[in-house]
């Protein structure tokens, strides 16, 4: 078995101490109600999935009668002896909670969520339950353990009430090969922005370093000083209206809040930002000036979408782009700003 095959991205069984394993075996008393291999191992032991059992076989790590047998479809009987060594699942330091997420890909490495707004990312000590991560792991039989018991299989995050693609590893290997992409900036992140005003530019780089504000906790700005980051942020205006702008932006460093901090640096912030921008909310009546009827909420978090990611798989290093269309407030707001607030001519 090759070192990238591994589940754990680690090292084989035979070199593992054995409190790393685990070992299942019996000798079949009677003819099982399904003969197939994998469907009776994940009956027998419903603790992991079909899917696991199945790598195993093809890994040559399920013996029947004392010899590998590498097809899942092979049958079993009555007499045969069954024997499978796996890894032990190592205790996550977040409990899996069964929240709703939708997966726009997953495979044997990743698992590619759509990120509502609202959601942190991972939990800590003060906030254990909730999140993303909670939620993931509940979904994914295995996440990677690179960065620690409370944020297993993160490889980079998203800010609370930003929305969009977000990547989870399911191996330490995997983990490894992609955050090496997101070191060496070979990744490509684009995002889209609904601004207030209309940036004079159509395109343009933000370059500007960012620190933290020491005035204002858990808040960035230009800091053009000692312990200032390089920050660059490339962006095009995608369509202006009166007063507002739909703006995708394609940030080539990953600093906090990057996007949001460059954007109301050139005056132009993000729509409903509570920590950067001049309103917590957008309401209907607002945009329609008294001209709409009733006085709908069409937005009450930033207007900040991760709409694409493209990456290379950490096995394969194909070329895998991943998009996640905008969430309904934002669609919202869009729409609410295209019949209300076209610019004149």
């Amino acid at each position: 078995m090759a070192p990238n095959d591994l589940p754990d991205g680690a090292l084989p069984p035979e070199a593992l101490p054995e409190r790393d394993l685990e070992t299942f075996d019996i000798t079949l008393a009677h003819e099982p109600a399904d003969a197939r291999l994998d469907r009776f191992l994940a009956a027998r032991w419903p603790s992991h999935s079909r899917t696991t059992y199945q790598k195993l076989v093809r890994d040559g790590r399920v013996l029947v009668n004392d010899e590998p047998v590498t097809k899942p479809s092979a049958q079993v009987h009555k007499g045969d002896h069954v024997f499978v060594t796996l890894y032990k699942r190592r205790p996550l330091g977040i409990i899996p909670e069964p929240i709703p997420i939708r997966v726009l890909y997953e495979d044997e490495d990743l698992v590619v969520v759509n990120k509502d707004a609202g959601i942190i990312v991972h939990p800590a000590r003060s906030n254990p339950h909730g999140t993303l991560v909670n939620a993931v792991a509940y979904h994914a039989e295995h996440l990677s353990r690179v960065g620690g018991p409370w944020r297993p299989g993160v490889v980079h995050r998203l800010d609370r009430d930003t929305s969009g693609v977000i990547i989870f590893a399911k191996n330490d290997a995997a983990h490894a090969r992609l955050a090496r992409q997101w070191e060496d900036r070979t990744v490509e992140k684009e995002y889209a922005a609904i601004v207030e005003g209309v940036p004079q530019l159509d395109a343009d780089v933000i370059s500007e370093p960012l620190g933290k504000d020491h005035r204002v906790r858990e808040r960035y700005m230009v800091h053009r000083g000692a312990g200032g980051r390089e920050a660059h942020s490339r962006y095009e205006v995608a369509e202006a209206f009166d007063g507002f702008a739909l703006v995708h932006v394609w940030p080539r460093t990953g600093r906090t809040h990057q996007i949001r901090v460059h954007l109301a640096h050139i005056g132009h912030r993000v729509v409903a930002d509570r920590q950067y921008g001049s309103r917590d909310k957008v309401m209907l009546q607002e945009l329609a000036r008294g001209q709409a009827d009733g006085d709908e909420v069409l937005i009450s978090r930033q207007a900040l979408h991760a709409a694409g990611l493209t990456i290379r798989h950490p096995r394969t290093r194909e070329v895998l782009h991943f998009a996640a269309p905008l969430p309904e407030d934002m669609a919202r707001l869009l729409a609410a700003l295209r019949r209300w607030r076209a610019p004149a001519g």
